[in-house]
């Protein structure tokens, strides 16, 4: 058949992967999660692995809210009430009660006019950048930022793209300044919290730097974050690299999928924005939002991560996080510097990448290792993903099997 040669091509190619060391592989299967007990934190079961136990230290799930019993129950209570799916994308008979509540709730918790979600947060960068990008825009961005910008710059098509080294604010304002000559709009897009490495965008700074070029565009300089990995992990209340830093974003998008442990993402700005994204943005437009029940789980999980309960499980996971990162210094490992609950472990090549990962399944523990081309050669590491489930004793345990790999090699 006609297919067989583009087949063949295909399997030449996954071959290739296997080769260079950059294949992911099966992915692990979830059959069961068992709860905490003792000393120990929630552990799960994997497909093909009989009756062992693993520590999930691969999980976005900062705050563990996804098992929380009000976070199901309003999921629960949502579908029986309105079924399974939205049945329509939301300006035809899609759009539901919770939906409502939850965008409501979201822009109170970020302190702006509107909010408006998304599948989740990759389509909602997706779906936000490029109706902002005309063809007099540049877009500057971080050369860390996640896939999802990397490929909404693509999809917007810019008169000018412009990629700075990594927090390297003097390019960023040479960018800028070389832009102004001949754009009428700016956009600095940079991620809040770097997803691979655990550091922050120092937001204060390049708010700056955007202030002070402002001017120099027709249209002005505008500040858009994906903090999908700072908010309801990172700041004393859960608001992200905006709190840590002080500083408010023209356009800030977010996920329901971390820490808030549901699914979906979202963005909040300008009522104008919101409005404008809603009439023009394809993957709002023209793809179903996420369920009702969804939407109702996310937001009781917002109510919780504005409590006292959600301030008690963002302190305990600091302690966890500085726990963590003091023992893989005293080990001898290198990381980045950070107080983020993503911690990474740099191996600096994929062979050795590889042997961490597997030494630490055998010793019950689930870690990702990121290899080219998922991160640059030479910055191959082992990032560990701390949970307000975890305990000392989780904490201790993938401590004391990083030392038994350390003594072995």
């Amino acid at each position: 058949m006609a297919f067989d040669r583009m087949d063949r091509l295909l399997a030449d190619r996954i071959e290739a992967l296997d080769r260079s060391g950059a294949r992911k592989g099966a992915e692990s299967v979830i059959v069961g999660i068992l709860p905490p007990e003792g000393e120990r934190g929630p552990r799960v079961r994997l497909a093909g692995e009989g009756e062992r136990d693993f520590l999930r230290m691969n999980s976005n799930g900062y705050l563990g809210l996804a098992g929380h019993r009000e976070v199901v129950a309003a999921e629960e209570r949502a579908a029986r009430s309105f079924g399974t799916g939205p049945q329509a994308v939301r300006f035809i008979s899609g759009t539901f009660a919770p939906h409502v509540e939850l965008e409501r709730r979201l822009a109170a918790f970020h302190e702006r006019e509107a909010a408006m979600i998304f599948s989740s947060a990759y389509a909602a960068v997706m779906g936000i950048l490029p109706p902002l990008v005309d063809d007099s825009t540049a877009v500057i961005s971080d050369e860390l930022n996640h896939n999802c910008i990397i490929n909404a710059m693509r999809l917007a098509r810019p008169r000018l793209k412009e990629v700075y080294g990594h927090c390297d604010l003097t390019a960023l304002e040479r960018a800028l300044r070389g832009a102004a000559s001949d754009c009428r709009r700016a956009i600095v897009v940079t991620d809040g919290v770097f997803s691979m490495r655990g550091d922050h965008a120092p937001l204060d700074r390049i708010a700056e730097i955007a202030r002070r070029f402002d001017a120099r565009f027709a249209e002005g300089v505008v500040l858009l974050v994906d903090d999908s990995h700072g908010v309801g992990a990172f700041g004393s209340t859960g608001r992200g690299t905006e709190q840590v830093t002080g500083v408010r974003a023209d356009v800030l998008v977010a996920t329901l999928g971390k820490a808030l442990g549901v699914n979906g993402g979202y963005v909040v700005g300008s009522q104008n924005l919101v409005d404008y994204l809603r009439e023009t943005s394809p993957f709002y437009v023209y793809s179903n939002p996420v369920t009702p029940a969804e939407a109702a789980a996310a937001c009781r999980a917002v109510e919780i991560l504005d409590s006292e309960v959600g301030r008690e499980r963002l302190a305990r996971l600091r302690e966890l996080t500085r726990r963590f990162r003091e023992g893989i210094a005293k080990l001898g490992y290198e990381s980045v510097p950070g107080e983020h609950p993503v911690v990474p472990v740099v191996t600096r090549n994929t062979p050795q990448t590889r042997a961490l990962v597997a030494h630490l399944r055998s010793a019950g523990i689930l870690v990702t290792g990121l290899t080219y081309p998922i991160v640059p050669r030479g910055e191959e590491e082992i990032r560990f993903q701390l949970s307000a489930e975890h305990t000392q004793g989780d904490v201790d345990d993938a401590l004391a099997a990083l030392a038994v790999f350390e003594a072995r090699t």
